[in-house]
């Protein structure tokens, strides 16, 4: 007698990354400039077995961020994503100190 395995079909995942190339296009950034933001580490990402590249969707405005502070002031990448780790931390210690007002 063979035993025969059900399998169960499970829902599609809800998923909240994006492919290398929708997050190039969504952020205007180079592929050149993502893999050398990628290389240091800089964008949070997901990679898959099939060696592809996936992205929140929160990294989107990140690098946006990044990409036109850039610009605008004519910088180097790593100038750019110093600048963009700084207001970051600014606006975290901005939500910290409502919530310690908020208590008091």
């Amino acid at each position: 007698m063979t035993k025969i395995k059900v399998k169960e079909e499970s829902s599609p995942v809800c998923s909240n990354l994006i492919h290398w190339s929708q997050f190039v296009h969504k952020t205007g950034i180079s592929p050149y400039r993502l893999a050398e933001l990628v290389d240091m580490g800089w964008v949070h990402y997901v990679c898959t077995q099939n060696d592809n590249y996936l992205f929140p969707h929160s990294e989107i405005f990140r690098v946006q961020k990044l990409v036109r502070i850039c610009k605008d002031f004519e910088l180097s990448t790593l100038a750019g994503m110093i600048i963009v780790d700084l207001v970051d931390r600014v606006e975290q210690l901005e939500k910290k100190i409502k919530q310690l007002q908020a208590l008091t």
